[in-house]
């Protein structure tokens, strides 16, 4: 076989290959996307328990749209929790003015992690007005 041939076939493949790999190789996921995945497994697997509303914050930082923060307290097997959940893409299924300091709720959690909790989903309201 003549080396130059050889050459352009080996490229030629190469060319075909890395087409193919971009083509179908897995998209990262946007931050959007894993929370959201995230809201759906709570939905299905996690169990709930009582908390309390601690504050409603709104955050802009840098170069980026400000975000709504919930923040929440509940307790799980004698350990308190603290912990807070993006609201931002949920404001139409809950009201923030009624979010007052010490307004019960329902927390949804993780059995294997019960760092991971959630307040408000798109098919949950843990929220009690």
């Amino acid at each position: 076989m003549n080396p130059l041939r050889l050459y352009s076939l080996v490229l030629g493949g190469s060319g075909i290959l890395f087409a193919a790999y971009m083509l179908l190789r897995r998209k990262p996921k946007s931050f959007d996307d894993l929370e959201r995945e995230r809201r759906a497994w709570l939905d299905q697997v996690g169990r709930i328990t009582d908390g309390t509303v601690i504050d409603v914050q709104e955050m802009v930082l840098e170069n980026q749209k400000p975000a709504t923060l919930l923040i929440f307290q509940y307790d799980v097997a004698g350990v308190s929790y603290e912990a807070s959940q993006d609201v931002t893409y949920l404001r139409q299924r809950i009201n923030l003015q009624s979010c007052r300091l010490g307004l019960p709720t329902s927390v949804r959690y993780d059995p294997q992690n019960p760092g991971n909790s959630i307040v408000v989903s798109e098919r949950w309201m843990g929220l009690r007005q």
